[in-house]
């Protein structure tokens, strides 16, 4: 698992550069001049620009591996923050953020990919995806808080550029030690004797045996979720109308990841079916919100505390019920899917927001943006699909 081990390296690093922004880019946008409604803009662009990027990396990953769309995704995101740094006008820094958000759409698909390919087993696997999302959590949790820090002391411009040269540095390490695993299942079996089997056998094995179809409807759960998620990071921000209060913001953003990292250390989850993670996960995430829409009387950071917590089951459960419902095929193109999904909702979830919270609690769309993702799961087709797991 060396190469499990690298990868959750680099991804640290690329998720804590990454997230290091989130403090840092809108006062940046503003200090260059730009409207609050420009920024709104470059916030959709930067989702949308990820949807052609997902599209060429599902089927790019399972042509060509993960290693070189990782490397590319880490050095050109890099490259971009390095011109980022000499921005002088808000349409530049529109151009530079919308390119950015082609290239990291490779990012996701092509990790996942290729942490579905380092075994066979469905435990390991949801164990592997829960060290995914550990991972990302860990970085989400200290990154912001350090990129507005760096800003403080060096100002935009070097910030962005150390913050570049970071991912440039990372990009070239990925290159040297990740490898690419093609893991085809069928090939690497071995007969009872000790012999492969015969390409004959493969082949017609492979015939009575077609890759099943995933359920469209099921990408539709994602939609909710990220669109929840959009709407939760348009509206804490409003809150904020001093620096202390800006202060309190950041801390509530970090509570959501605590919670997320108490549910994601509990690998004994992992023994459920990610079927039965999911469905609760998802129900559990959608109450909250209602509970925030309904003013009920919970303090919000507890509130936060448990959406972060619903989020740490229900993400990596979802990346494991795709991985069994690809038949252990296809894994770059089901999590570019995947990534469409969540780039769709994180457009919808603030657009929906600005437009509509003087007419409706924006929490209250993220509740039914979730519970329509819910009541559409083809549940049947999802059951009948999915391998039963036993526990041990």
């Amino acid at each position: 698992m060396k190469t499990a081990v690298w990868l959750y390296l680099f991804l640290f690093v690329a998720f804590f550069d990454l997230h290091a922004q989130y403090p840092i880019l809108t006062p940046f946008a503003i200090s260059i001049g730009a409207a609050p409604s420009f920024i709104g803009l470059m916030m959709g662009m930067y989702s949308i620009t990820h949807l052609p990027g997902n599209l060429i990396a599902g089927f790019g990953v399972d042509r060509y591996g993960s290693r070189l769309f990782i490397v590319f995704s880490l050095l050109a995101a890099g490259v971009i923050l390095l011109f980022q740094s000499n921005v002088t006008d808000p349409w530049q820094l529109l151009l530079l953020r919308s390119i950015s958000g082609f290239v990291l759409a490779f990012l996701s698909p092509a990790c996942l990919a290729l942490l579905a390919r380092l075994t066979d087993d469905r435990t390991e696997q949801g164990k592997l995806m829960a060290g995914n999302g550990l991972v990302h959590t860990l970085a989400s949790v200290v990154s912001p808080a350090a990129g507005a820090y760096l800003v403080a002391k060096i100002g935009f411009a070097v910030a962005f550029t150390v913050l570049g040269w970071v991912l440039v540095i990372t990009a070239i390490c990925a290159l040297f030690f990740i490898k690419d695993i093609n893991r085809k299942l069928d090939e690497t079996k071995v007969a009872a004797d000790g012999e492969p089997p015969a390409p004959a056998a493969l082949k017609k094995k492979k015939q009575a045996e077609p890759m099943p179809a995933l359920p469209w409807l099921i990408f539709l759960l994602p939609v909710g979720i990220s669109c929840a998620q959009g709407i939760l990071s348009f509206e804490l921000p409003l809150m904020a109308k001093t620096k202390e209060a800006m202060m309190t913001t950041g801390l509530l953003f970090s509570v959501i990841s605590i919670g997320a990292l108490i549910t994601l250390s509990m690998m004994f989850l992992n023994r459920f079916p990610a079927f039965s993670r999911t469905l609760f996960g998802s129900v559990c995430l959608a109450l909250m919100y209602f509970g925030i829409a309904a003013d009920v009387p919970l303090p919000l950071p507890v509130m936060l505390l448990g959406i972060g917590m619903a989020k740490g089951i229900v993400l990596p459960a979802l990346s494991t019920l795709l991985i069994e419902l690809s038949g252990g095929a296809r894994y770059g193109r089901t999590f570019s899917i995947l990534s469409i999904a969540f780039s769709v909702g994180a457009f919808l979830g603030p657009m929906l927001a600005g437009q509509l919270r003087g007419h409706i609690s924006p929490y209250y769309i993220a509740f039914l943006g979730l519970m329509i993702g819910l009541t559409l799961l083809p549940f049947y087709k999802i059951r009948t699909m999915t391998p039963n797991t036993h526990f041990s």
